[in-house]
């Protein structure tokens, strides 16, 4: 629990810092207001502390926001009135803590002016650019050369960085005197290293905020002084983390709560798939036949019970900008982003503008892809080889064998409560609306592909769904932006690994994506059926349902990710990727390095439930050799012999 400030006194008394320090030696969390405006902010025990001074003279907009993605950070007025009182609060800070770590950092941050030697050729782009203050021997070499090293990693509009060390200058900014006593440090084994960045988050002339800008240089320098930070510790001090993300935040503040409930409500207000489905295929299909194939099919759509530009104001009146850490507020607006172009396709279901959302979230087919999905096409028979010959399960047959996989789950944990359910305005197919699985009521499945349909739907689908839900954050489970292709391609997999990746279900997929590719391409309803149907030989039924999902709404390109996901995972698997991440939530495969920093920082937990198939024996065997570069064109080679 976070300690929470009373009304601020104008100095910074001695009853003040006791607090503080009697709470840093228990290892609670400080999260205090100081004197005109500043903030101290300690989610636990921590070898250092970040620091920054805001002048009193002159605006230094946008600085602040430089320090708070710290999980250790202190906000302070330059003014001279106080400063005798940080100083006395910033000694007793590194004096507490250095007893428990042998060593302590203070960090200081500042902005600067430009340096006149670099010439710039628009000073609305200019190139990111630091200056390190060291005094020897309190600037530990090796911490000063690895955040050297981290800073020149740094990219804001692909311009590299420049770096500059200053050796024993002032670790000040101008105007202000030094931290702390240089004695002081020494006599606690004290170490201090400041850093000037130039201010190229804001408008030289205006001193208006650049928001991106300042937004991604504040992430990967938060990243930077993560390994700055790790450094030091590993080197200077008895603690010994395994990982820079260890020193990260852990600390989850109330607005991060209120930020992640006020998106998954929005989220929860409609089910996109649902919406952007049509309510009538089979009378479409019959209307359709009858016309000899000729006529577009005329499609319904559910109605809506809330209207996209309410939700809209909503989404956009939430305060994204109160989140201090990068990393969750990175994945906050990226799922803002998600839900307005989400909200934008239903106001614009069955019009053109329908399918510009649709390219903008789930992307188009590329020339790669396409070659594959023919490649695909030409390696598979026209009509399906069943190895043996399959009776078909009805739904309620299906849903059975659905709901004792379900009930396998319920066993491992009670709280486990999805369920399925036969739905008569879905004339056939499988679709995971909030964590259930909705089942058509015409809906006939192969006996063969049973299982791997059932680890398609309920093993990853529900099952990310509930362990999404199991973790502090709801978008977890309603999803991380763009998760829909990495969510796709294990589904696919899981198939594989339960032997039911037949060669017809990977011929449907490539299918799909050549009915994307189609529809993008500028082809009618009627033209990409009839490509399905005579040239690659799928029967009209099929083709038309190809189609149908590929047309819907005034199309989507959603059914491309199936492929496409498969292909990006087998690759992630070769380059050696950990299984782990991918079962937390509902996660897009650029995410994967970010759900290990959460829980690296502790914020997130290990995923509470593995697919059923993960704990057969012989699962190792199949990993091993997807590990060693199995491609798609080999799954087709492996279901031939």
């Amino acid at each position: 629990m976070n300690d929470q400030s009373k009304p601020v006194s104008k100095v910074i008394s001695d009853q003040f810092i006791k607090t503080v320090c009697t709470r840093l030696a228990e290892n609670k969390a400080v999260r205090r207001t100081l004197p005109d405006g500043g903030r101290l902010h300690i989610d636990r025990q921590l070898p250092f502390l970040c620091v920054y001074r805001y002048p009193r003279k002159y605006k230094d907009t946008g600085t602040d926001r430089l320090v708070m993605g710290q999980p250790s950070y202190l906000i302070a007025s330059g003014d001279s009135r106080i400063r005798a009182g940080l100083s006395e609060l910033l000694q007793n800070i590194a004096q507490t803590l250095s007893v428990e770590f042998g060593a302590f950092l203070i960090f200081e941050i500042w902005s600067g002016t430009k340096n006149e030697n670099v010439k710039d050729t628009n000073p609305l782009t200019s190139a990111p650019e630091f200056q390190i203050a060291t005094q020897s021997p309190l600037s530990p070499f090796g911490t000063v050369e690895t955040l050297a090293a981290a800073l020149r990693l740094i990219r804001v509009h692909k311009m590299a960085s420049t770096v500059n060390i200053v050796r024993d200058r002032k670790i000040a900014a101008v105007g202000l005197p030094p931290l702390l006593p240089t004695e002081f440090l020494k006599e606690i084994g004290g170490a201090i290293i400041g850093l000037e960045v130039h201010p190229i988050y804001r408008s030289p002339e205006t001193d208006e905020v650049f928001p991106i800008i300042r937004r991604t240089l504040a992430r990967e320098l938060t990243r930077a002084l993560q390994k700055t930070f790790f450094q030091f510790s590993r080197a200077e001090t008895t603690h010994r983390p395994a990982h820079f993300h260890v020193l990260g935040r852990r600390a989850v503040v109330k607005a991060v709560w209120e930020v992640d409930r006020q998106l998954a409500e929005i989220n929860n207000e409609f089910d996109f798939l649902l919406h952007v489905t049509p309510t009538n295929t089979e009378a479409a299909y019959t209307s359709f036949k009858r016309q000899h194939f000729e006529r577009i099919p005329v499609f319904y759509y559910r109605p809506r019970a809330f209207d996209p530009a309410m939700l809209k104001r909503k989404l956009w009146n939430i305060r994204l900008e109160r989140i201090e850490d990068p990393t969750l507020a990175h994945l906050f607006r990226e799922k803002r982003v998600e839900l307005d172009i989400q909200l934008t396709m239903l106001s614009n279901i069955d019009t053109p503008r329908f399918l510009y959302g649709s390219s903008q979230l789930f992307g188009n087919v590329s020339d790669d892809l396409l070659k594959l999905a023919q490649e695909v096409m030409a390696h598979t028979p026209s009509r399906s080889r069943e190895k043996t010959p399959s009776a078909r399960l009805d739904a309620a047959a299906f849903s059975q064998r659905v709901k004792e996989e379900l009930e396998y789950y319920r066993q491992q944990c009670p709280e486990f409560s999805a369920n399925a359910e036969i739905r008569d305005d879905m004339y056939a197919g499988l679709m995971v609306s909030k964590g259930n699985l909705l089942i058509g009521a015409k809906t006939k499945i192969p006996a063969s592909r049973a299982d791997a349909l059932i680890q398609h739907e309920v093993g990853t689908h529900i099952l990310t769904y509930f362990n999404g839900q199991t973790q502090p954050f709801r978008m977890l489970y309603t999803g991380l932006a763009g998760y829909e292709e990495m969510q796709e391609g294990i589904a696919v997999l899981s198939e594989y690994l339960v032997g039911g990746l037949s060669l017809s279900r990977l011929r449907l997929l490539a299918a799909r994506v050549i009915a994307a590719r189609c529809l993008t391409e500028g082809a009618s309803f009627i033209d990409t059926f009839r490509e399905l149907n005579e040239t690659h030989l799928f029967t009209q039924r099929t083709a038309f349902t190809i189609a149908m999902r590929i047309y819907r709404s005034g199309g989507l390109t959603k059914d491309a990710v199936y492929l496409r996901g498969l292909v990006h995972l087998l690759d992630y698997l070769k380059r050696g990727g950990a299984l782990e991440p991918l079962f937390v939530g509902k996660i897009a495969a650029e995410h994967i390095p970010i759900i290990q920093e959460l829980q690296w920082r502790k914020v997130l937990k290990p995923a509470l439930l593995r697919p059923r198939y993960m704990e057969n024996p012989s699962i190792e065997e199949k990993f091993d050799a997807l590990r060693q570069g199995l491609s798609v064109l080999d799954f087709i080679k492996k279901e031939k012999t």
